[in-house]
């Protein structure tokens, strides 16, 4: 009898793990997200401060990749990408996308596009039918404040974030926006690109303010 009693237990408990109460934040992104330019990247960059800001009860995993595209014709899609699998395997219960800055891309904006709404709107797709079916956060870019290495604010203002925008309120997802958060700050943006390590922790309380939100 005690047996049983111990068996049954110690299934309630397997069950009702608390590893089960852990919520599970993949960020989806590029450069930004993988914190290029962050001094101390793997302390300091946006998913990993975002952890600390969350606490214990939240599990955040960085998935970006340098040079990484939304576009499926861009120069680095994403989709083809190891982090992209690595994302999906991840099971979050939310997946925060900040892709788009490397899409402004000459190579890549005036080819494809007409793609990019098409591409967001996939990418959503594929993350809702997984089995967590996730809550999914659309972030605009941060501000470009010099237009490098084809990379250019133009046409983050006036293709990328109006795209966001648009695939957001159809779909009804929300959008966090970094833009305007890291808006008037170019000393946060040492290569003008980047955000360096302050950038990466306003990022961070922006993303959080908006978890909250939502969970009010």
């Amino acid at each position: 009898m005690k047996q049983a009693i111990f068996s049954i237990l110690f299934l309630a408990s397997a069950i009702f793990s608390p590893a089960e109460s852990i919520t599970r934040i993949a960020c989806v992104g590029d450069n930004i997200t993988f914190g290029a330019g962050v001094a101390d990247r793997t302390k300091n960059c946006y998913p990993v401060v975002l952890g600390r800001l969350l606490g214990k009860e939240f599990t955040v995993r960085n998935f970006g990749v340098n040079g990484a595209t939304l576009l499926k014709k861009g120069n680095l899609p994403y989709w083809k990408l190891k982090a992209f699998k690595d994302a999906t395997a991840f099971g979050p219960n939310i997946v925060i996308i900040k892709l788009g800055t490397n899409d402004t891309k000459p190579q890549n904006w005036n080819k494809a596009d007409p793609d990019f709404a098409a591409d967001l709107r996939a990418l959503i797709a594929h993350f809702q039918k997984q089995p967590a079916n996730p809550a999914i956060y659309l972030c605009l870019p941060v501000p470009v404040y010099q237009d490098r290495w084809g990379i250019n604010e133009k046409t983050v203002i006036q293709g990328v974030i109006p795209v966001i925008k648009k695939v957001a309120k159809d779909k009804k997802l929300p959008v966090i926006d970094l833009h305007q958060a890291l808006s008037a700050k170019p000393k946060m943006f040492p290569d003008k690109i980047h955000p360096n390590a302050a950038g990466a922790k306003l990022m961070a309380e922006t993303i959080q303010a908006a978890l909250n939100k939502k969970q009010k």
